[in-house]
């Protein structure tokens, strides 16, 4: 039995000496394996490379603000009474001219018959001091009248000339106040709702409606001092109109707009910058015909910066930061990622970034892979898919 037991033992030990053996040899034989998977380099990562974008462009640069009528007046009652009509729909347009209130006239006409009344009166005393003066001045030669006669007709009718032009003044006043009583348009617009109701007692100053002129209409907004002295250096180089000059060309949009569809000109800057927000107050005018555009309405405005140029463009998903430098990722010819400081210039619609330095037209940029890319890293480089060079230019980074 004991034989037996150690006999066991025996092929028990050989068996694990014979497997440890196995798993040295297989151990022995690998290495080299792993040696040589290590030894190879690793498969450098694909990017997406573009050539800057060239485009013949215009530098805009936006600002916000909002869209105020060309004119505005209360409209107020300038005599009492009460109203008699009102003759406009809340809220319609009216031309200029346009017959709005009527306050009930007959007082009125009743004091512009009194004042002619007087002076016909007036008139009438001005022909009998004419005939007596010129009876005293033919009898003056013959002695019939004394000097003080004479001097008291001329009096009489310098008194009576006066009253002739105090009567005349009275009508034109009634003339002028039964004018009152018609209540019309300044201009044309969009009129308010009314204030008071047929009936009510009109007091002299007494607001009846309001109206807005809408077409033309404002778009008033504010410049900052550096915007200013960009603007006003470009200017002077000759590739802008002056400020002041009212020529400017603008394109503004609502809110709610997608593109710029109004088309304008600045017709006004203001003389001084305002100290505490370092702005300067400009406006510009555009056509509402159809008065699409409400006043009040908030929108943005763009100014020309620049005379139209070719620039480079490259989208703004492309840029990346290095400290305070804004940077590229380029491809050499031997396909070794490098990175470019560049100088830019405002943002473009698509995506896009004017690059102003620091980039040639022949680079080619990485549009895709950035997080894959390292400066020093080689690459493979696959060009952009082919298509419109704008879209091909705004892709996504990707990973």
């Amino acid at each position: 039995m004991a034989r037996h037991r150690t006999l066991t033992i025996s092929a028990v030990l050989s068996g694990a000496a014979l497997a440890a053996l196995g798993f040295i040899w297989q151990g022995l034989d690998g290495a080299p394996s792993r040696a040589r998977a290590q030894a190879q380099p690793p498969v450098p990562p694909t990017v997406v490379v573009a050539r800057p974008l060239a485009r013949e462009i215009v530098e805009w640069r936006e600002f916000a603000g909002r869209f105020e009528p060309s004119a505005m007046v209360e409209v107020r009652a300038r005599v009492a009474g009460h109203l008699q009509s009102i003759d406009f729909e809340d809220g319609e347009i009216v031309e200029a001219g346009r017959l709005l209130f009527v306050i009930d006239p007959r007082p009125y006409r009743a004091a512009l018959d009194e004042a002619r009344a007087q002076l016909a009166s007036a008139a009438a005393q001005v022909e009998l001091s004419d005939l007596e003066l010129r009876r005293a001045e033919q009898l003056i030669g013959s002695n019939a009248v004394s000097q003080a006669t004479l001097d008291q007709r001329r009096q009489q009718k310098k008194a009576a000339d006066a009253a002739r032009s105090l009567a005349e003044a009275a009508v034109s006043r009634a003339e002028i106040e039964l004018g009152f009583t018609e209540v019309k348009a300044p201009f044309t617009g969009r009129v308010s709702n009314r204030r008071l109701d047929i009936g009510a007692l009109v007091t002299d100053g007494a607001m009846l409606t309001t109206l807005v002129a809408v077409d033309p209409i404002y778009f008033v907004f504010d410049i900052s001092e550096q915007d200013l002295l960009a603007y006003e250096a470009a200017a002077r180089g000759g590739a802008l109109p002056a400020m002041h000059g009212r020529q400017i060309p603008v394109e503004a949009r609502g809110q709610a707009d997608k593109d710029w569809p109004h088309k304008g000109t600045i017709d006004f800057v203001d003389n001084r910058l305002e100290a505490g927000a370092g702005t300067i107050r400009a406006r510009a005018i555009f056509a509402n015909v159809e008065g699409g555009v409400t006043p009040g309405q908030f929108g943005r405005v763009r100014l020309p910066f620049s005379a139209s140029y070719e620039a480079m463009l490259v989208p703004e998903t492309a840029l990346m930061t290095d400290q305070a430098d804004r940077v590229l990722l380029t491809v050499d010819a031997d396909d070794t990622v490098r990175t470019a400081k560049i100088e830019l210039g405002p943002r473009q619609p698509d995506g896009l970034r004017i690059v102003r330095g620091g980039l040639k037209p022949d680079d080619r940029v990485v549009v895709s892979g950035l997080l894959r890319a390292r400066a020093g890293q080689k690459v493979t480089a696959r060009a952009a898919e082919p298509g419109p060079r704008a879209a091909a230019l705004s892709g996504s980074t990707g990973n």
